[in-house]
């Protein structure tokens, strides 16, 4: 398995309320599975996404992920184990407005210390089908050529997992089309993918759905 989580738990404090975000999660994902998170608003996927990112550890359970556990490693690891191992998408794309696209995509490179940063980053615009946009910066792009970059780079570093929380939230139906395309075509080239959405559609595209709600997995686990 490239994932596996058992009893996952995680809390949060707001005044005196204890929110049990995750409430003993269960979770096996295959490696080369596209699979969808979908639940309502506080089911806790975002939740679980922050976790299986190792952008957040659990309070308790076990997380291993690719054979190794990593639900009470440091932080300085974790952060490591992000940057070789897993790439994010986020509704919101998380561009850098005075970067061009190019530079927006290096920067994971950058951070890792690659020095073939600008040519591997050319590289992943191409993938996503952006050769001839990516000395434009965010704010001369469309949403879905945002999308793209913000993909371009998840996939920059050649990550075994990609993350995406609510990819298609901002885009029209057309173009959200195109990104899950995008999407399947990743998948198929070997990259284990993990979409969080609210959307049945975005779902229907996945090999696998799983559902939440309070915190807890309810079906397709």
């Amino acid at each position: 398995m490239m994932i596996e989580t058992r009893a996952l738990r995680k809390s949060y404090q707001l005044g005196e309320t204890t929110v049990r975000a995750l409430d003993g999660v269960d979770l096996a994902v295959r490696e080369g599975e596209m699979l969808a998170i979908t639940g309502p608003s506080g089911s806790g996927k975002s939740t679980l996404m922050h976790i299986l990112g190792c952008l957040d550890t659990p309070d308790g359970g076990e997380y291993v992920l690719a054979g190794e556990d990593v639900a009470r490693l440091r932080k300085d690891r974790l952060a490591a184990i992000r940057n070789r191992r897993i790439g994010f998408v986020f509704q919101s794309f998380n561009l850098l407005p005075r970067l061009s696209a190019l530079e927006n995509v290096e920067l994971p490179l950058l951070y890792g210390g690659r020095h073939d940063a600008k040519n591997a980053a050319a590289q992943a615009l191409e993938t996503v089908g952006l050769r001839e946009r990516m000395r434009h910066e965010p704010s001369r792009l469309s949403g879905g050529e945002r999308q793209r970059v913000a993909i371009a780079r998840a996939i920059v570093t050649h990550p075994a997992i990609i993350l995406a929380d609510e990819p298609t939230g901002n885009l029209d139906s057309r173009t959200g089309d195109e990104i899950l395309a995008l999407f399947q075509r990743l998948n198929a080239d070997g990259r284990t993918l993990i979409l969080v959405t609210h959307s049945a559609h975005v779902a229907a595209h996945c090999g696998r759905e799983v559902g939440m709600r309070d915190g807890r997995v309810v079906n397709g686990g």
